[in-house]
Formats: C-alpha cells, structure tokens, sequence
C-alpha cells in the first residue's frame, strides 16, 4: 500500500485534491482519500521481461516511483526495490515517473574476448525491456539466464550534477551474505568476507562490491555493477532487515598530501555534495544480480564482461597476457650466486634468466626501482638500457611498478619513455579511491597505455566493472586480500582463498599473486616480511593457477627457490592464463571447488579445500572420444603435517574415466590432461 505522504507531497499533482479535502467534514474527506489511495494504487502500471529461457523474470511496476523484483526459476528472490536518481533542485528520475514509451528486443550475438579469462566464446542471449519516461529518461532492463540487469539512461543537453542514486535490493528472504564490509570509502577494496546473514548486517555496515549471497535452497547470487565510467563507485549499505541499499562516495574536489606517506597517501580536503559532474546524454552504470542455482553455477557467470562497453581499441595484436616472475613479495632474496643482490642490474638479469627457462613473458621491477615522485630518476646500480636489451634479447618484457599520482602528473612523458625503453606494461597502485575522479584516471591510464602499446595491472584498486572488456590492454586488478598479507598477517588463509573465487572473483581479473614455495600448516605458520611463507600445501599453490583468473598471473617466489624446486616450477610453468572453456565440476560455498579449463585440446584442472580434509571423485566425461595422458600434483601423505610434501603421478586416462583424490587440510589438488 502507498503511504500517505506520497499523496500529500507538496510537489504532488494530487495537490488540488487535498486543498478540496480539507474544506469537507471529516466522514467525507476519510472516503475520500481511501478513493484517492485506491486510484493511485489501481494505477501503477506493470512490466515484464523473461529471459530466453524463461528462468529469470523482471517484474517492473510504475506508480509513484519504479520498482523491480526477480523471480528465478519459480521463487522470488527480490522483492520489489525502488530505483531512482536524484539531479537536485528537486528533479528525481523515477519519482512521479510517466511512461512515454515501451520497448522490447531479444539478441542472440557471441562476444569474443581479446584476453580470454573464462572462455574464448561467450554467449550474449538476453530480452530486454526499455521504458521511456516524461523528463527525458529511460530506465533499460535486461534478463539473462544467469542473471538480471538494469540502468537508467539520461538524455539532458549539457552537463548534469548527480547528487544521488537509490539503488535498493529487497531480498525475500534472511539469506546468507558474504559481506566484505568497509570502514570508509577510502580504501584499497582489500577486505575479509564475513560470513554472515542479511538480517545481522546493520543500517550503519557497508560494503564494497562485488558481494555474494545464498539461499536455503542453495540459489547463488553475487551483486555488483558494469560498464562503469565518468560516475562513483557503488556501496552497499544494510538496512536492519533483509535488504541492502546504495551509497555512492561524493566528488572529490580538492586533496592534500599526508605526513604519513605523501608520495602515496591524501586526505581528500573537499568534497561536493553531489557524486557526479557527468554529461547529461548518457547512460549510467549497470545494476546487475547475477544469479545461479548453485555456487558452482555463479562460478561461471560472465555478466560483468557481458555488460561492458565494447573494446575501445582497434589494434590489439600486441596485447599478450601470460606469467611474470615477481620480486617484491620475496624481498629479492636470490642466493647461491656471485653479485649482492637486490634493486641492481644483475638481479633483475637474474630474473630475466628464471623467466626465459620456464617460458615466463614478463618480469617485473616493483617498487624501488625508481624515484617514486620521479619515474625516470632510475635507481642507482640499476641500467634501464642494459637491461631492457638484455630482457629483449632472451624473449622477456618488463613490467614497471608507479604510484598513481606521479603518473597522472606527467602520464604522456612518462609512457612515452617507457615505450621508448620497450617496456610492456606498467603496475600502478596506491589509487585506494572509487570515487568520480578516480574512475576518470583507470580510464585516462588505459587510453594513454594502449596508445603507447602498454598494458596495465591496477594495484590499490576497486574491483573490475568491465574496463577489461573497453581496454583489453588492462589485464588484471588487485582489490583483493591477496598474498603480499602473508608478510605480515594471519589473514590469508586456505579458507579466505577458497572464498575469493566466490566473490571477488566474479566480478573479473583477479591479481592474488599466487605460487609460494615455502608452505605451512596452520600450527605452523609465521608471518615474516623478508622471507614469506604460505598459508596451506605446496598443491593448493599450485591449482590456483587453474582456478584464478588473471592476464598477467604472478609467480610470487624467489627464482632461486624455484630452481630450487624444479619439478613443481616445471609444472606451474605449463598453465596459461587464458582459456577457451570453464567447467566447474564440483564447488561449495567457503568451503572448496574443483575447476576445469581447457585451452586448446588440452585440459587444466585445480582443486582447492579450506582447513578441512576432503576427498573427492571426478569424472572426466568432458574429454571427447580418445586417450589422454594425465600428469597430476596432488597432496602427500605428510601434508597435514609438512604442507611442502606432495606427489607427482601419471596416468592414461579417457572420458569414461573416474579420478578420486584427497585434499589434506588447507590442500589442493592439480592435473593437466593432454591428448596422446
């Protein structure tokens, strides 16, 4: 039932009606704002939209305001949710809203990624449903199979200043969330995910994205958004029952340099009190519930890409994703050799050599090895130009770490030498805002890197929203609790691994920097900055890199810890970081998953449990007809207790065949399946 104070709104046309109301006995007026309620209830207006299959359904109602619910496969998930965007001066889109006009068209297309982080083909089949409305605007709504979607479109001459939107999602039921709640808008986007229910989230708790939730029956469905540009980051708020709510961070008008790290960190001084500055003819960012009948299936799910601005590139030829030797996570500690190692010539040639024996693309130079504040102020002891024509005569790239605002500064100087250098990429961080400003810099960076044939690898970052799919150039994004945590915390856990391929991971690219070779038990682990350890076995290293996705995928360990053990970084070395397809075989919520991608003929499994034991049996009735050679790392028998420990077996294998296995505590489990 509507309220009354939508009837009494001083801005309501219904104005005259209650100047009348008042001036008649009380009986009267009583029946007649009962009519009054009634008529305005009986005349909202419906909508529909299915998707091809007809396991998602998009109910939209139009009355006093527009809301939305979804139905998925014949239970109602969300219940109806007002959306509306608020332009000041008391002109809200979607309030009072009039339909001038309705829409709907079915596609059907294949989208090809130019960097294939979950499959080569990805199907586009979605109905949409456009509603234009009086005050120019359109609310567009799109069904998938595996998911619902929508955004508002504005089309106002000149520029408009956003100062809200109301983006609500009224679940119809207490269900269980993975909360990766945030202390401010100011953040590195690095949380824990609590685990927890809707109802224990309070109206004063908020949430970065992406944010997965699950139902008693098991339905599976992460919230985040896409085709995001010129416009803030979304958050998400609880409400003391079942929902959530939209916050957006305001735009930033001035900052300051901190005592505390000026190179890196700011105090935003100034703000408005709108979110956007943005041009009036445009649509904004997608509002997307992906959805699945398990956790396995959410897995799967590519609506991020799918809703993303198409490649803004035209030449892509020289984007080439693939494996870097990194040198900040193990501190540069090389040993058994004849020069002191650290940020000079010689080590970094040292990694050149690791990276050119197991077949690595790229390395990369991590902090240190410039000025911060300067780019070019090259560390003394360290040769750009001895060692990019070292690096270009073995076949291996450079990647350059930066901070974001010394790039900002003099970004076309800079890339421009790098280019010049034969750098292939660039890792920048500290950018810790999602904010309209900063939104505009990822895109201003991976504009000005294409041009000057630079990819990109964002550090201190929010989440993907589909900058991949508009800069194929751009391959990976932290915003992640990845590995570096194991240098001083507890927080990475088997479990916490387990999670992230869950949530953050389906929002896209992932930079976790996987592939310790110093593994403990939970009894045994001890956060050291300078020589860092893992938390879980040797294996569950290794099957992450089957299981996360990511263009430019780390090897974090020392290259002499790696020579140190050759058959483990053999077998790391052979896994792409692009596929063709993505089966989940089997998942569970926090708890494990077990992941299959083929590339090409041949098949890359990974396996991953939290601390608790698990033993599976899988079948491979994926293989097409013939036989298979199967090289598989699994736990040892002492992993429990030695989480190094594990063992190295072959097998023939054929599509008729079933493979048990099991998983030690914080275990894992890895195979490469290839035709004879």
């Amino acid at each position: 039932m509507l309220g009354s104070h939508h009837l009494f709104n001083k801005d309501s046309p219904n104005q005259k009606i209650v100047s009348m109301i008042k001036k008649l006995p009380y009986i009267t007026a009583l029946l007649l704002i009962i009519f009054a309620l009634d008529f305005s209830v009986s005349t909202a207006k419906d909508y529909e939209v299915s998707s091809p299959s007809g396991n998602v359904v998009i109910h939209v109602s139009v009355g006093n305001n527009i809301t939305y619910s979804v139905d998925y496969q014949n239970q109602t998930l969300l219940n109806p949710s007002a959306i509306s965007v608020d332009l000041g001066s008391g002109l809200v889109l979607g309030e009072n809203p009039t339909v001038s006009d309705m829409r709907k068209q079915s596609v059907n297309k294949t989208l090809h990624p130019v960097v294939p982080l979950k499959a080569s083909e990805i199907s586009d089949h979605y109905n949409e449903l456009t509603l234009q409305f009086r005050n120019n605007y359109s609310v567009v709504f799109r069904a998938y199979d595996s998911g619902a979607a929508y955004r508002f479109e504005i089309q106002r001459k000149g520029n408009i200043r956003v100062y809200n939107e109301q983006s609500d999602f009224n679940f119809a039921g207490d269900y269980r969330i993975l909360f990766p709640e945030e202390e401010s808008f100011h953040s590195h986007y690095e949380r824990m995910y609590t685990d927890t229910s809707l109802s224990a989230i309070s109206s004063r708790q908020f949430c970065s994205l992406p944010t997965t939730l699950q139902t008693p029956s098991g339905v599976t469905m992460t919230i985040s958004e896409a085709g995001l540009y010129d416009y803030p980051n979304m958050f998400l708020y609880g409400t003391k029952g079942h929902g959530l709510t939209a916050a957006f961070p305001k735009k930033v008008l001035e900052t300051k340099p901190t005592e505390n790290g000026p190179d890196r960190n700011q105090v935003l001084s100034q703000k408005a009190d709108y979110i956007a500055e943005t041009r009036g003819n445009r649509p904004l960012s997608w509002r997307v519930l992906m959805l699945a009948p398990n956790a396995a299936g959410i897995l799967e799910n590519t609506l991020t890409y799918n809703l993303a601005r198409s490649s803004q590139i035209n030449n892509t030829s020289w984007i080439n994703p693939g494996k870097v030797a990194w040198d900040w996570w193990n501190a540069n500690n090389v040993y058994d050799v004849d020069f002191k190692s650290g940020i000079n010539t010689d080590t970094y040639k040292y990694y050149v050599d690791f990276a050119a024996k197991y077949g690595l693309p790229y390395i990369i130079l991590d902090e240190g090895w410039s000025n911060t504040t300067n780019l070019l102020d090259v560390k003394s002891g360290l040769d750009m130009d001895e060692l990019t024509s070292y690096a270009q005569q073995k076949g291996v790239g450079l990647i350059l770490w930066m901070l974001w605002k010394p790039l900002d500064d003099n970004m076309e100087k800079y890339m421009q030498q790098f280019e010049q250098w034969g750098v292939k990429g660039i890792k920048v961080d500290f950018m810790q805002r999602g904010d309209q400003d900063m939104v505009n810099f990822y895109e201003r960076t991976a504009r000005t890197a294409a041009k000057h044939h630079l990819m990109v690898d964002f550090h201190g970052a929010y989440k993907p929203t589909g900058l991949q799919r508009a800069y194929p150039n751009v391959m990976s994004f932290e915003g992640v609790k990845g590995m570096e945590n194991d240098k001083w915390s507890k927080d990475v856990t088997p479990e916490h691994d387990v999670k992230l391929a869950f949530t953050r991971m389906i929002a896209g690219p992932m930079d976790f920097t996987p592939g310790a070779m110093h593994n403990a038990t939970k009894q045994n682990f001890r956060a050291i900055f300078t020589n860092p350890m893992s938390q879980g076995t040797r294996v569950h290293q290794v099957a992450m890199y089957a299981i996360y996705e990511s263009g430019l995928q780390m090897l974090c360990d020392s290259p002499t810890h790696y020579y140190e053990e050759p058959e483990t970084t053999e077998f790391i070395s052979r896994f792409p970081v692009t596929w063709d397809e993505t089966r989940i075989l089997d998942a569970q919520l926090t708890d494990y998953l077990v992941v299959a991608r083929r590339k090409g003929d041949t098949w890359y499994l990974g396996a991953m449990t939290d601390w608790t034991p698990r033993d599976f049996q899988i079948d491979l009735s994926f293989l097409k007809n013939g036989n298979y050679h199967m090289d598989i790392m699994q736990d040892g028998v002492n992993a429990d207790r030695y989480a190094s420990d594990y063992k190295k077996v072959s097998k023939m294998v054929s599509s008729n065949s079933r493979i048990s296995f099991h998983m030690a505590p914080g275990g894992g489990w890895a195979a490469i399946i290839k035709p004879e």
